[in-house]
C-alpha cells in the first residue's frame, strides 16, 4: 500500500492499470471484477461495494429474494447486489434522485432487477413484511442509532428475513476524542459505535436475532487506500477534498480507534 506521505506527493491521477492495481485486493474478489473508476465515481462512503462484499458473507442472500438497499447513494450497492447475488433491489435514497439512478442502473444493464426510488428512512413506503432483506452501507448509522429504529424497519421485513449493516464505526466506546483525531473529528461522528455496541442494543429490543456482530478485520486500512484513491482518481472536488482529510485523518489514528462494524441480524 502506498504511505500517505507518497499519497500525497501523487497529484496525477493513477492511469486505468494503476487504478486496477490500487484497487484489486484479494479479501473482494466479486469487487475486483468491476471497473475502478466507475466504483470511485459512484461512491458516497467509504469503500462501499468492498464492505458490502464482506457483509454478504454474514447474509444467506439467494436469487429472487427482494431487498432493500437502505440509503443506496448511486446505487452502486444495488447494482452489486443484484449482479453478484441475483436478488432483486429496491434501490432506496433520500439525496439521489430515483431518475439518476435509474440511469445508473439502465447503463449497467440491471434495470430488470434494481429499482431506484426516493425514500426517508422513517417514512419508507412499503407494506410490512415485503423484503427479505434490507442491507444498509455506510447510511444506517446516521438513522439507525434510535434505540426504536429497528423495530420500525423490521416491519418491512418478513418473518425469518435478515437485516444487515456495515457502518463506520470504533474500537471502543468514545467519551472523549482522543487528543491526535481532534483536529478531524465532527459532531456527527458521535454516531459511530462498536459492533459490540450494535448487537447489545439490537438484542436488547427482541426484535431481531442478531447473527453476526464484527469489526472489520483491516477495516482502517481498506478506508485509508480508498481515500487514497479517491483523493487521485475521483472526479469530484468534494469527494476529493474529503478524501484528503480522511487520509490525514486514518494516517493519524493508525487503527488506534476508527474501523468499520459489520452487524447482521434475523427477523423474529
Amino acid at each position: 500500500m502506498p504511505t500517505t506521505e507518497q499519497t500525497t506527493e501523487q497529484t496525477t491521477a493513477p492511469t486505468a492499470a494503476e487504478l486496477r492495481e490500487l484497487l484489486t485486493l484479494p479479501e473482494f474478489p466479486r469487487a475486483a471484477k468491476y471497473d475502478p473508476q466507475w466504483l470511485v465515481d459512484g461512491c458516497m462512503g467509504p469503500n462501499p461495494v468492498w464492505l458490502l462484499e464482506d457483509l454478504a458473507a454474514d447474509l444467506r442472500l439467494e436469487p429472487g429474494m427482494l431487498v432493500l438497499d437502505l440509503g443506496c447513494g448511486r446505487a452502486r450497492t444495488s447494482m452489486f447486489l443484484a449482479r453478484e447475488y441475483g436478488v432483486r433491489v429496491c434501490a432506496a435514497d433520500l439525496w439521489i434522485s430515483p431518475t439518476e439512478n435509474l440511469r445508473h442502473v439502465t447503463d449497467a444493464g440491471v434495470a430488470d432487477a434494481v429499482f431506484p426510488l426516493r425514500a426517508e428512512a422513517h417514512d419508507l413506503p412499503f407494506a410490512d413484511g415485503y423484503f427479505d432483506a434490507v442491507v444498509s452501507v455506510d447510511a444506517y448509522q446516521y438513522f439507525g442509532t434510535d434505540d426504536l429504529y429497528i423495530g420500525y424497519l423490521r416491519k418491512f421485513i418478513r418473518p425469518g428475513g435478515q437485516i444487515g449493516i456495515a457502518v463506520p464505526a470504533v474500537t471502543e466506546e468514545v467519551d472523549d476524542v482522543p487528543e491526535h483525531l481532534r483536529p478531524f473529528w465532527d459532531w456527527d461522528f458521535a454516531c459511530f459505535h462498536t459492533a459490540d455496541w450494535w448487537r447489545r442494543r439490537w438484542a436488547l429490543t427482541g426484535q431481531v436475532e442478531v447473527t453476526a456482530a464484527r469489526a472489520q478485520p483491516e477495516g482502517w486500512r481498506h478506508w485509508l487506500r480508498w481515500a487514497q484513491v479517491c483523493a487521485r482518481a475521483s472526479t469530484s472536488d468534494f469527494v476529493r477534498d474529503g478524501s484528503e482529510r480522511d487520509i490525514r485523518m486514518l494516517a493519524a489514528d493508525q487503527g488506534r480507534t476508527l474501523t468499520f462494524a459489520l452487524v447482521t441480524g434475523q427477523v423474529t
